[in-house]
């Protein structure tokens, strides 16, 4: 009897880990996000836009890769010190805060599933995160001018 009882609390169990799982599944396809064009060094880029509190929330997390041209711009709706964290996020990303007037005021790299919040040196009202090396690979820098279309 006891071996039963066992299998059937196994069972159980299992099932509630199941169902988080299917939770979880349908709750990365619940946020969905819009695109955005963004102009650097003269070239434009379509990237995922976070907007609200729920998208930047959930930004990149949980992707495995993301094409060599694909980012996403974060958009904080009010000037203010920033900070990001690489909960759950699989990828390496470098990332850009970015101030009100578009001027890239820092270029920091990201590391996976680190819970450290990485945080720009002044107020800025966006940030774009693309893949590690990037910016350096584009010779996009601190100071570097991004046009956003909206």
């Amino acid at each position: 009897m006891g071996k039963y009882l066992l299998v059937i609390v196994m069972l159980i169990a299992g099932g509630g880990c199941a169902q988080a799982q299917v939770n979880q599944a349908q709750q990365l396809n619940a946020v969905q996000f819009d695109t955005i064009t963004v102009s650097i060094g003269g070239e434009k880029y379509k990237v995922e836009y976070a907007k609200t509190f729920e998208q930047r929330a959930r930004g990149l997390m949980f992707r495995k890769e993301l094409c060599e041209d694909c980012g996403m711009l974060f958009n904080f709706n009010a000037s203010k010190y920033a900070g990001i964290w690489m909960k759950n996020t699989f990828i390496p990303l470098d990332l850009a805060f970015i101030d009100r007037n578009g001027v890239i005021t820092d270029i920091k790299p990201l590391t996976p599933h680190s819970l450290e919040s990485v945080g720009s040196s002044k107020k800025v009202l966006y940030a774009l995160e693309m893949n590690q090396g990037w910016f350096a690979k584009h010779n996009i820098a601190v100071g570097d001018q991004i046009e956003i279309d909206r």
